[in-house]
């Protein structure tokens, strides 16, 4: 939750070059929130060149009100040091959200357990960047195991009268909107028929919520008995119960999250998964069974109240999961949308439990995820690149862990310690992990190839601003880590002038890392991080910076969530490349918007910053006491 407003102040800081030129951030300016978001948003859409590639059905008209309203929400949702987005103010306990949804009436198959203690020889976790192991079959066994280590419950923790679950994926504030489908052909033991089920975390199982008729699955065209389909879909109500308008940029966090975390144990299997983008939001709705949810009104103003409606799940993504190296995917998403119309004719079973007896209706926050609403691709067609490896600089800087103990062992630090310190070499080995094309022998980093980021559809849009405090072997500083390299010169010539952007010493010549400017910059990463202490008591911390604007108007409204669901996998990959190197990290969803932009030297918003990251070493709370996930407590609270 963001902390209690400040009285206004200014920061500054400043970073020293080795040339000893002076260069400083000082009385850097406080930006105000702009009065008007409507005007500022049409505005930044009326300047679009490049027609937007939806479907017939969505007029220019209506594509400019989707983009205006999607810009309206972010500058809305703006941090600020004079005020922060609006939010309840105090946390209404009473009606905190049960973190668990079921569907009461659905047959519940328990899935199998697998106890890292009583695991079998499993792939080193930095194996998988490389090759991943020969493709399992689909089975009750590999089901279990795929949720199992990628959205299962991980521990409980206690303390005092408080007992809470965490799970292998991670959410903001622990708060978990994030639901899990599963749409697969039958599989002994689980179903005799092809089916749809909702996961069930806490209990580590599959609610059966429909069955395919005979040859339903198989009627798709594309899918074999060796695949399966996953979806998301996010509950807005669990997040907004906490941070009230900014959720629905936490949400989209958390999907990413998710898509990364199903990915890597995906990679264990020998699978591989990817983002069937092309399809429309109203297709997922069938396949998820989400027709039948009551709709809720949206209000023109923040409403309190009893809202069960509130409750419904607004389907995100489907993902695709086969074996890895499979090229028969020929999939027509015009075909496809076209199968997924015959799920409303399906029986679904299960009632939705009830999550909180009161609500508050942010009413920005449905506006905008109705705007965001994802038309039809027509005529494209899902293509399967080869997986990329990625690149190696120290292979010693791991523990030797596989990828199921990091998975499963993965925490989010609370605090960081001040003093743990890392090698450069692993610094630029976790960073070799972050780029989304693996090692491209000379290539240019940008196509979406290596392992996680090779599930999502598009080329990577999100670069990363580095403030390297406690790096043994590299300067403190600001550094820039380019994800696309496409936008490297157009990033130049956006941020300050003065920036030196030079290789550091003994970076790899494939990883597009440059200092920008050395220098203590621990208080000011504090300060952006809406003064949190963890931004600056870790090894390095970092802002995730979209190509916003050009990517919106290129492509249209939908993209904005997709935008933080690239920052979602990036953060993912940070947690388990913190676990795997021994130290530990913790996503940042707090930060000051606009001063992080004033930072960096960017005006406009053709850049924004969606989402902050801290590595280094945790301290952990002795006053907390963790139990197995497995079986759990009756009761959490």
């Amino acid at each position: 939750m963001p902390p209690v407003p400040l009285s206004p102040h200014r920061f500054s800081f400043s970073l020293h070059h080795s040339r000893h030129t002076h260069f400083s951030f000082n009385s850097i300016a406080k930006p105000k929130p702009n009065p008007n978001p409507r005007l500022f948003a049409m505005s930044f859409s009326s300047s679009s060149s490049s027609p937007s590639p939806l479907s017939a059905s969505s007029s220019k008209e209506e594509q400019l009100e989707q983009l205006n309203q999607v810009l309206q929400y972010h500058q809305q949702t703006k941090h600020y040091f004079t005020n922060y987005a609006r939010g309840p103010g105090r946390l209404d306990w009473a009606n905190q959200p049960n973190p668990f949804r079921r569907y009461i009436g659905a047959h519940l198959v328990s899935l199998q357990h697998f106890p890292i203690e009583d695991e079998q020889v499993a792939p080193l976790y930095s194996s998988l960047f490389l090759s991943l192991p020969p493709a399992k079959p689909v089975s009750f066994s590999s089901i279990s195991q795929f949720f199992y280590d990628s959205l299962a419950l991980s521990a409980w923790k206690t303390t005092g009268y408080s007992t809470w679950s965490l799970r292998v994926n991670p959410s903001s504030g622990n708060l978990h909107p994030t639901e899990a489908y599963i749409i697969a052909p039958s599989i002994e033991s689980l179903s005799k028929s092809g089916f749809v089920a909702h996961y069930a975390p806490k209990e580590h199982g599959l609610e059966i919520r429909a069955e395919l008729p005979s040859g339903f699955f198989e009627k798709s065209g594309f899918f074999g008995d060796d695949c399966f389909l996953v979806g998301f879909s996010s509950i807005f109500w669990r997040e907004a119960w906490k941070y009230g308008e900014r959720a629905f940029r936490y949400c989209n966090h958390d999907i990413g999250h998710a898509v990364g975390a199903v990915a890597m144990a995906a990679a264990e299997l020998g699978w591989d998964v990817k983002l069937l983008d092309g399809l429309r939001f109203h297709d997922l709705e069938k396949l998820m069974g989400f027709e039948s949810f009551p709709k809720l009104k949206i209000t023109s103003r923040l409403v309190k109240g009893k809202f069960p409606e509130i409750e419904f799940e607004h389907p995100d993504c489907v993902l695709a999961v086969f074996p890895c190296g499979e090229e028969r995917f020929g999939v027509d998403f015009r075909n496809m949308s076209s199968w997924a119309s015959e799920f409303s004719k399906l029986d679904w079973k299960g009632k939705s439990n009830s999550l909180s007896k009161e609500h508050i209706i942010w009413d920005i926050i449905y506006r905008t995820a109705d705007a965001v609403k994802k038309p039809l691709s027509v005529g494209e067609k899902l293509k399967i690149d080869p997986l990329q490896c990625s690149g190696v600089c120290s292979e010693s800087s791991y523990k030797g862990l596989t990828i199921r103990e990091v998975v499963r062992r993965r925490r989010s630090a609370v605090d960081m310690d001040g003093a743990t310190v890392i090698h450069r070499n692993t610094f630029y080995q976790i960073l070799l992990h972050c780029l989304p094309s693996g090692s491209r022998n000379g290539g240019k980093q940008g196509k979406q190839l290596a392992l996680p980021f090779r599930a999502l559809s598009w080329d990577s849009e999100v670069h990363a601003a580095l403030f390297v405090h406690r790096v043994s072997g590299l300067p403190k500083g600001l550094y820039f880590l380019v994800r696309n390299e496409d936008h490297f010169e157009d990033l130049r010539k956006a941020m300050r002038a003065e920036f030196t952007w030079r290789k550091p010493e003994g970076c790899p010549s494939d990883l597009p890392l440059y200092e920008l400017a050395p220098g203590d910059c621990r208080e000011v990463s504090k300060a952006l991080s809406c003064h949190q202490d963890i931004a600056s008591d870790g090894c390095f911390s970092l802002g995730m910076i979209a190509h916003f604007k050009p990517t919106l108007q290129e492509k249209g409204a939908w993209m904005y969530p997709r935008l933080f669901w690239e920052t979602g996998v990036l953060g993912q990959v940070l947690y388990l490349e913190a676990h795997a190197v021994g130290i530990s990290a913790t996503g940042i969803g707090c930060f000051f918007d606009d001063p992080v932009h004033e930072v960096l030297g960017l005006k406009g918003t053709n850049y924004q910053s969606l989402y902050h990251f801290t590595v280094g070493g945790a301290v952990v709370d002795k006053r907390i006491m963790s139990l197995p996930a497995y079986p759990g407590p009756d009761i959490d609270a």
